[in-house]
């Protein structure tokens, strides 16, 4: 094993203990707080990406992206308004989508810090709103993971074998469109699978986790462009091996409201 692939694995193994943990053998709303402090770590970090290099302007940063959160949390306590953001949210990415495609270069350090509340707020409150689900949320969330994590080694293994034309070369050259499509495939077959553990039907259950799987790919490029913008190979370098924790949870800041408004569809918490 490479050394550098070693690392992240090394790194990778207590935090999949402790998640898996809190998950399941501890109440929900350690869970949420959880999600609240992963959430305003990542904060922390893309206060750089809109050039606030001081304790003191991250801190401000930090704090409005904590109450962002917690009106998101308050008024997604009504099912229709958690619907309506959870929409809203997919909006914003396809935006981002467009952003990515059409102008990766263009904005600046306001346009970050805009970008930052709309990517992190309704990511933080869709993962904490998805472990409240009754009776399954927790499960739900763990499976969100397994289901990104499929994904992501799919597109890792299928790059380094058989990558040779570049997804998004002006954002983050390393991807390939090989990669990408063994990642969906990765998916689709993680997809599969959770259609029978959670007795989903399997066409609509499949189109959400292949929907939640490509908008983890546009969640990563976003960071990616942002990173590259302010000049940062990593966002932070708090996990050794895999950078900050932005470079962890960036997936999950489009594939969180996608999956979660996949699952109210098919009836999940209803």
């Amino acid at each position: 094993m490479a050394s550098g692939l070693r690392e992240r694995v090394l790194t990778a193994l207590p935090i999949a203990a402790v998640i898996i943990g809190v998950l399941l053998y501890l109440p929900p709303a350690v869970a949420v707080g959880l999600v609240a402090v992963v959430f305003l770590a990542g904060a922390w970090e893309w206060a750089g990406f809109a050039g606030l290099s001081s304790r003191g302007g991250r801190a401000l940063y930090l704090l409005v992206i904590a109450a962002g959160m917690a009106v998101g949390w308050r008024l997604s306590a009504d099912p229709r308004l958690l619907a309506g953001g959870l929409r809203l949210a997919l909006a914003w990415w396809g935006l981002a989508l467009a952003w990515l495609v059409l102008a990766p270069q263009r904005g600046g350090r306001a346009a970050a810090a805009a970008a930052g509340l709309l990517v992190l707020v309704p990511a933080a409150v869709s993962l904490a709103r998805l472990v409240m689900l009754e009776p399954v949320g927790r499960e739900l969330l763990l499976y969100l993971i397994i289901l990104i994590a499929a994904a992501d080694i799919g597109a890792y293994f299928g790059g380094r074998s058989l990558g040779k034309h570049k997804l998004a070369p002006r954002v983050s050259p390393g991807k390939t469109w090989e990669g990408f499509v063994a990642g969906m495939l990765a998916a689709t077959a993680a997809g599969v699978a959770g259609a029978f553990l959670f007795q989903a039907p399997l066409g609509t259950w499949v189109g959400c986790c292949v929907l939640a799987a490509f908008l983890s790919v546009v969640g990563d490029l976003c960071e990616s462009m942002f990173k590259r913008r302010a000049g940062l190979k990593d966002s932070g370098s708090l996990l050794p091996g895999h950078g900050g924790i932005l470079d962890r949870i960036d997936s999950f800041t489009a594939a969180g409201p996608a999956f979660l408004l996949g699952l109210r569809a098919l009836g999940f918490g209803a």
